[in-house]
């Protein structure tokens, strides 16, 4: 199944939080809805490739009065910065006046940034989740397992070692992203009352698929936060699993 069949949601405003190929599920639920989609974030973050939307808006040149085309499906919306190779991110209450005015059937918002890293803590601001979030998914690449805890691979290593256990520098664990998915102050930081539905990615073939299951089994065991986990390969554009405890 896609990624949007997976999450059970053909509307509303998806939050995607974490690290591990954010971005890419951004591209991949617009390109599986039929309808117009918003992509935006409230974090920095690199540009949009241009084939994958039909539009990009400046919210200091249009605000949320902008007319679209019927042509023009995915639409991402952005602020400038100054923030050298960046877009700027969108204020939740501009992204609220935005969706008001606008008739978008789907959003896909980036609640944060990750520097193009497969795994993340949440630095003390983040995430920015805005009040129209309907869902809230927690991206972790499967591939960060077995990785040095580090710059190479993580965003926040130091942080993430407190939260799992960890020395910088360590291995990556399965049992270490157990923890980080289940963790208040992990992947569940700042989720307050929505919907969480975490997405283990990059489960490209049969080993990493098993190894997200099992991560996917024991974040389940840990927090009643979340009733199902995503395992999923957004390379393919599938997800491969949907692991519950029942």
């Amino acid at each position: 199944m896609n990624l949007l069949e997976a999450l059970g949601r053909d509307s509303g405003v998806i939050c995607l939080v974490g690290a591990g190929g954010k971005k890419t599920c951004m591209y991949h639920l617009a390109a599986s809805h039929p309808g117009r989609v918003l992509l935006t974030s409230t974090a920095h973050m690199y540009p949009y490739r241009e084939n994958k939307i039909d539009r990009l808006i400046a919210w200091e040149e249009a605000g949320a009065d902008f007319k679209l085309s019927d042509e023009e499906r995915v639409i991402a919306l952005a602020s400038k910065t100054d923030t050298p190779k960046r877009i700027g991110g969108i204020e939740a209450d501009d992204l609220a006046l935005t969706l008001d005015k606008q008739a978008f059937d789907l959003c896909v918002i980036k609640g944060d940034g990750a520097r193009a890293r497969w795994i993340k803590a949440p630095a003390e601001h983040e995430p920015l989740i805005p009040s129209v979030t309907d869902v809230v998914v927690p991206v972790v690449s499967i591939k960060s397992i077995g990785r040095p805890l580090d710059d190479r691979t993580a965003h926040r290593p130091e942080q993430i070692a407190k939260l799992v256990g960890h020395r910088p520098g360590d291995l990556i664990t399965s049992t270490a992203v157990s923890r980080l998915l289940s963790h208040p102050n992990g992947a569940l930081k700042g989720v307050g009352d929505y919907e969480v539905v975490p997405l283990l990615n990059m489960a490209d073939n049969g080993r990493l698929t098993s190894l997200a299951r099992k991560v996917a089994t024991n974040a389940l065991a840990a927090t009643d936060r979340f009733s199902r986990v995503l395992v999923a390969s957004m390379k393919q554009d599938e997800v491969k699993e949907v692991v519950s405890l029942n």
